[in-house]
């Protein structure tokens, strides 16, 4: 089956095209193989707010939150055994799903590496069993695909992504209104730079933003900002060429909005903040895979050495969005949580260029 938003189809099986032909079966093979690939590109279509000429709208429409409400955003929780400690932190995924539960936030939006491995039906039974709270809360998850959630086989891992999370209907990236807030999730793992389908979508949905749209979040796994770098000690990851193109294009959108662009990522296993030509940048990594030590500087916003498992939460209160990172702890194996970053935003707030950390 092909996914919506996959930019080709998926190949017919081999076993199709290398079955032996006589004079006798070649015609009704070659017309079956091209029915498939006709079915194939018609299944390819992208969703119904990607069609050129068509008013743009939000691929899903949440309930309208009274204000104020809040929303929680985090990311590479790397669901797994809990005796895999080398991949993962179980006490702090727990911790971490007790505290969203606790708090019932309108939704969350999780910036990728859900699982640990895609394919392994194990370790998606375990992203069932700990996130069982939030299901029974009602509380409502956006995902973005990280690389781990398509590690193995893809179709495989595809398949056990999509049945968590059927409202999605296929899309591998999507966009979601919640009262004055659109937000866009894309798949890192696809093209997103200049001329893929995914950028050229994204750009549509901006350039129809709805006049009382105050905050736009764009989600996606792969960082366009970070401290952070491939050869680190400890691991890490630096920014991509396409992420960075990525940003351009949406500091250059920031200049003429009235609406605040907020950007979340994760794969870099910490957390960070940033702001650049007006758009902030957060890497919200700290879900409970293994931290990476991000060198800090002092003109960073954020500066705690060392792990950083959080959650973020957003507050949106009409025109006003107040952003706290609760950074978790443990005392004697409780649970412990403290605000360790915040900013307010204001829509309607002045133009601010240039860089800030």
């Amino acid at each position: 089956m092909t996914r919506r938003g996959q930019s080709t189809p998926q190949r017919v099986p081999a076993s199709n095209s290398e079955m032996p032909m006589t004079d006798h079966s070649w015609r009704p093979a070659r017309a079956g193989l091209i029915l498939l690939v006709v079915v194939a590109a018609a299944l390819a279509v992208p969703a119904q707010s990607q069609v050129p000429g068509r008013p743009w709208k939000p691929d899903l429409v949440l309930p309208a939150p009274a204000h104020p409400f809040t929303f929680v955003g985090y990311g590479d929780t790397r669901f797994t055994d809990p005796a895999d400690t080398k991949h993962s932190n179980a006490a702090v995924r727990q911790a971490e799903v007790a505290r969203i539960a606790q708090e019932k936030p309108a939704f969350v939006v999780i910036s990728g590496d859900l699982v640990l491995t895609g394919a392994d039906p194990q370790d998606w039974k375990v992203f069932d069993a700990e996130t069982a709270p939030l299901r029974q809360a009602g509380i409502e998850l956006l995902p973005a695909l990280g690389n781990h959630d398509v590690r193995g086989a893809e179709d495989r891992a595809l398949d056990n992504y999509f049945q968590r999370f059927p409202r999605l209907e296929g899309r591998r990236w999507y966009s979601a209104r919640a009262g004055n807030v659109l937000i866009f999730v894309l798949d890192s793992n696809l093209a997103n730079g200049p001329g893929s389908q995914q950028l050229q979508w994204l750009e549509q949905g901006l350039e129809a933003l709805p006049t009382d749209v105050d905050f736009v979040l764009v989600a996606l796994h792969h960082p366009p900002l970070t401290h952070s770098y491939d050869k680190m000690l400890g691991g890490g990851h630096s920014e991509r060429p396409q992420e960075e193109q990525l940003a351009s294009l949406l500091e250059k959108r920031q200049q003429s909005m009235r609406a605040r662009m907020i950007v979340m990522a994760g794969h870099v296993h910490n957390y960070e903040r940033y702001r650049r030509n007006g758009v902030t940048y957060l890497v919200s990594g700290g879900g409970g895979a293994t931290p990476y030590m991000v060198p800090r500087s002092r003109d960073d916003f954020y500066r705690d050495p060392g792990p950083t498992y959080h959650l973020c939460t957003f507050t949106v209160d009409g025109e006003e969005l107040r952003f706290h990172m609760l950074k978790l702890s443990f005392k004697d194996a409780r649970a412990k949580w403290a605000v360790r970053d915040s900013f307010v935003l204001r829509a309607s707030m002045a133009r601010q260029a240039g860089s800030g950390h």
